[in-house]
């Protein structure tokens, strides 16, 4: 989910996108697998990108948005075939759906790119039923070599539109739900893939 000052940055960017995906293929596998693992539901993705992601998600009724239009072009056009996918160009931390109305939430390397990541749990928090799962797929800044990297990159980062320097400590919206599950995707802790459950 890109905020609104990036959406430009986002849409000249978007017929790039498949030479980024291949970088994130083992993470979005997990994901994938997590979410087919998952009972039959509603789930809603929050930043989709050109939506390749969707077609391997089975069992649920899937609402994906972006707020690039370029992105969500590209995943309209990728996703016509799947009747059970719709595609809505909308705001993650403004979220114009009502209270408990999906059973999962994605967030798959958005959290770190939205202006308000706490006002994204909040909403994300609203719309989930109770006993809903939000699942994370994100980087966190560990605490080792990789953190002094993420400091040396972060300028870099800003002109990209994403935080490289990002903890879990500072989403202090995660405290209304319960962590379920911390999955590593690499071996030095960067990628985690996080679970939580709407109590």
């Amino acid at each position: 989910m890109k905020p609104a000052k990036s959406n430009k940055f986002y849409d000249r960017i978007s017929n790039f996108y498949y030479f980024i995906e291949p970088f994130f293929k083992s993470q979005n596998n997990l994901l994938i697998d997590k979410v087919n693992s998952l009972p039959k539901g509603k789930l809603l993705e929050i930043g989709i990108g050109n939506g390749k992601t969707l077609e391997f998600y089975k069992n649920h009724k899937i609402t994906g948005i972006d707020t690039s239009m370029a992105m969500l072009n590209k995943a309209k056009m990728y996703l016509r075939c799947y009747e059970h996918i719709e595609l809505i160009c909308m705001n993650g931390e403004n979220l114009l759906f009502k209270d408990d109305r999906f059973d999962y939430v994605i967030l798959p390397h958005v959290i770190a790119v939205v202006d308000n990541p706490n006002l994204l749990l909040s909403e994300v928090y609203r719309v989930l039923k109770p006993g809903g799962t939000l699942i994370i797929l994100n980087h966190f800044t560990p605490n080792n070599f990789i953190k002094y990297i993420d400091r040396i990159f972060n300028p870099i980062a800003k002109l990209l539109h994403f935080q490289s320097i990002f903890y879990e400590s500072e989403l202090t919206a995660l405290s209304k739900f319960k962590k379920i599950d911390n999955i590593s995707c690499d071996v030095f802790g960067y990628f985690k893939l996080l679970l939580f459950l709407k109590l």
